[in-house]
């Protein structure tokens, strides 16, 4: 079973993703790098609205946003290894000889002049160009 085609108990997914953190732990060197990692996950998982650093690592128990914030910027890991082990996995866990991946870009319609990203550009959510 993968966490792609879950749809089991709580306890499945909960192993599932388990070891799917092992393996995407081997490419960080250090235990508290994998720790962090874990959290991230979490983080990203969760039902937080707003995916910060600040806010995952409250999330994971953390005072402060340090290290979920030097996992992504300071600490010294293997971008591509980190690649290849989340495509292997996507394959084993989706791959089918007759299987086809879609990839929908989802924009969001932003407006103001203090929101980041706001610009003149195709929005695939509303169909046109949007946000002002």
């Amino acid at each position: 079973m993968s966490v792609a085609s879950w749809s089991g108990s709580l306890l499945a997914w909960e192993q599932e993703l388990a070891a799917l953190k092992a393996r995407v732990g081997r490419v960080l060197p250090r235990r508290e790098l994998r720790e962090t990692g874990a959290d991230f996950l979490d983080g990203l998982l969760s039902g937080i609205e707003r995916k910060t650093g600040w806010l995952m690592a409250e999330q994971s128990g953390a005072e402060r946003p340090y290290r979920m914030q030097s996992l992504l910027g300071r600490s010294h890991w293997d971008a591509d290894r980190l690649r290849d082990e989340v495509r292997d996995y996507v394959v084993e866990a989706l791959g089918d000889e007759d299987g086809v991946l879609i990839v929908d870009e989802t924009g969001f319609v932003k407006k103001g002049d203090r929101s980041a990203g706001v610009a003149r550009q195709y929005s695939g959510t509303a169909g046109r160009i949007e946000n002002s």
